[in-house]
C-alpha cells in the first residue's frame, strides 16, 4: 500500500486525567466506513474512511503509507509490521499483533484500545496524541521513541518492558503495571508517573525531573537503592 492515501472526516474529544489531554479521535457518525478486506489497497483511496476488523491473518504489514481516519478492530495477526508510515486519526481496538514491528513514521491522534502488542518494537517513531488504554506491552521495547505532543499510557501492562534512547517529556503513565520495567537513558522531563508501583523499576537514575506523589518515594528509594546495590547496615 506504498503511497496510498487514506480519509475519513472525523472529531476528536479529549481524554485528560490529571493535567495530561490528548486528543482521540471520533469517526463522524454520518460518514460510514468501508469495509476492507486487507490493509493492503495499495495506490487506492478510501474518501468515506475505512474499517478493518474481525480478521485473522498470517502477516500485516504496512509500509510507506499514510493511514487517515478509521478503525482497525480484532484483528489477530501471526506477525505484523508497519513501516515508515503515517498513522492519524485511527482506533485500534481489541487486536491482537504481539510481536509488531513499527518502525519509524509518525503517529497522532490515534487510540490503542484493549490491545494486546506483546513483545512488541516501537523503534524510531513519532508519537503526538497518542493514547494507549487496557493494552499489554509486556516485554515490549521502545527505543528511540520521540513524543512531539500528549502520550498516555492508561492501565496498562509493561511488565519487562524496556525504554532506551526515548524523549518521552509530557508523557502520562497511569495504573500501569510496570514490573520489572527498564527506563534506559532519555529525556523523562515532566512525565507524570503519579499513581504506579515503581518499586520494581530499573534505570530509577534515568528518571529526571519526572513527577511522582509523596507515596512513591519509598518505592523509587527502593529502586533506586537496589540499583546502585546500596547496602543498608543495621546501627
Amino acid at each position: 500500500m506504498k503511497g496510498s492515501f487514506w480519509s475519513v472526516p472525523s472529531l476528536t474529544a479529549k481524554l485528560t486525567i490529571r493535567e495530561t489531554s490528548a486528543e482521540i479521535p471520533v469517526l463522524a457518525a454520518d460518514s460510514p466506513l468501508t469495509q476492507v478486506r486487507s490493509l493492503d489497497q495499495g495506490e487506492g483511496r478510501l474518501a468515506s474512511g475505512f474499517e478493518f476488523g474481525e480478521a485473522s491473518v498470517r502477516a500485516l504489514e504496512v509500509t510507506g503509507a499514510s493511514l487517515l481516519g478509521g478503525r482497525v478492530r480484532g484483528v489477530r495477526a501471526e506477525q505484523a509490521s508497519i513501516i515508515r508510515s503515517r498513522v492519524a486519526s485511527v482506533e485500534f481496538a481489541g487486536c491482537d499483533l504481539a510481536g509488531l514491528r513499527w518502525d519509524g513514521g509518525r503517529i497522532s491522534r490515534t487510540r490503542f484500545e484493549s490491545c494486546k502488542l506483546l513483545g512488541a518494537r516501537f523503534d524510531g517513531v513519532t508519537l503526538e496524541h497518542v493514547v494507549f488504554t487496557g493494552c499489554k506491552l509486556d516485554y515490549a521495547t521502545l527505543t528511540g521513541v520521540r513524543a512531539i505532543g500528549p502520550v498516555i499510557f492508561a492501565r496498562c501492562s509493561l511488565r519487562e518492558a524496556e525504554l532506551a534512547g526515548c524523549t518521552l517529556s509530557g508523557a502520562l503513565f497511569n495504573e500501569c503495571d510496570l514490573t520489572l520495567a527498564t527506563f534506559g537513558p532519555g529525556d523523562y522531563r515532566r512525565c507524570d508517573l503519579r499513581g504506579n508501583d515503581l518499586s520494581t523499576i530499573s534505570g530509577a537514575r534515568n528518571l529526571k525531573r519526572v513527577t511522582i506523589d509523596r507515596a512513591q518515594m519509598l518505592a523509587l528509594t527502593q529502586a533506586l537503592a537496589a540499583e546502585l546495590e546500596v547496602t543498608i547496615a543495621d546501627d
